[in-house]
């Protein structure tokens, strides 16, 4: 099914814009990437010079409306777009530099975890985000210090 084909099977209009769009985040999507508008705009515009950042958020917003595309919001970070949609998946997010990362859920369907009171709610769907740090911000943490050239000048004198 081509990505026109997408569109128009969830009441969409195939805009080029918004072909342009689902194909940036589906690249991402094979990629294992997570993009804020920013990165989607840029990578947009490769492909669609024209297409504005007004036009690719509102390009986003139909595409989530629809069920194609997902809205992620870590706390302190950017809203982050992915379409990895229709599955009961979780998010890993590095406290340091935001990598975000799917994480299937081990509990089985939507919703995977259920509120101790629903407080008359039909609950649909839990959303889990996972913090921690990246196996590259981890090592950066753990890395000693670097010592400065000046320091090392300065134990050279201690030496003498």
């Amino acid at each position: 099914m081509t990505t026109a084909d997408r569109l128009r099977a969830e009441g969409l209009r195939a805009t080029r814009p918004r072909i342009v769009v689902l194909e940036v985040l589906d690249a991402a999507r094979a990629a294992g990437e997570h993009l804020p508008v920013a990165l989607v705009a840029d990578r947009a515009r490769a492909a669609l010079p024209s297409v504005s950042t007004q036009a690719v958020y509102d390009c986003l917003d139909a595409l989530a409306r629809a069920g194609l595309a997902r809205c992620i919001e870590p706390a302190g970070h950017p809203a982050r777009y992915e379409a990895r949609v229709g599955d009961n998946h979780h998010h890993l997010v590095c406290r340091d530099c935001g990598r975000t990362v799917d994480v299937d859920c081990t509990s089985g369907h939507a919703p995977c975890l259920a509120p101790s009171d629903t407080a008359g709610f039909a609950v649909e769907e839990a959303e889990v985000v996972f913090w921690g740090r990246c196996p590259q911000c981890r090592a950066l943490h753990t890395a000693p210090p670097i010592a400065r050239p000046e320091q090392h000048a300065a134990e050279r004198e201690e030496v003498r």
